[in-house]
């Protein structure tokens, strides 16, 4: 249903995948993230999330190299999945700064992985 000409039915399809994501469905959802469809790419991220720990690798390769709307919402879903594989892409993401969202997302990441908190013993 991902591929359907439909959008709506497209739509259905990725919200119904974020209630329990099917790993076959990775690649799919991976490209409805670059769609016209802003909708349908949140959608989407909603799903890849659910997927958790699979999705991580195509997202990892959208962050780095995808179109500035699918680099959005793969940092994105990567800061809720929270996998420490995105430790070093977030901190490139960070430096390269070519966008503020992707910037955003990728210090909410880090920040939700514990990533540059010092912890220490006030005594």
């Amino acid at each position: 249903a991902l591929r359907d000409p439909d959008l709506a039915v497209r739509q259905c399809a990725a919200l119904g995948l974020a209630q329990g994501s099917n790993p076959e469905a990775i690649p799919d959802l991976l490209a409805a993230l670059d769609g016209d469809d802003s909708l349908l790419a949140r959608l989407a991220g909603n799903a890849l999330i659910s997927a958790g720990g699979p999705a991580v690798p195509g997202l990892l390769e959208t962050l780095q190299g995808g179109s500035p709307r699918a680099r959005v919402e793969a940092a994105r879903a990567l800061a809720e999945i929270g996998d420490r594989r995105a430790i070093g892409p977030f901190f490139k993401a960070i430096q390269d700064g070519d966008s503020a969202m992707v910037e955003y997302w990728a210090d909410v990441g880090l920040e939700r992985m514990g990533v540059g908190m010092s912890f220490f013993d006030p005594k």
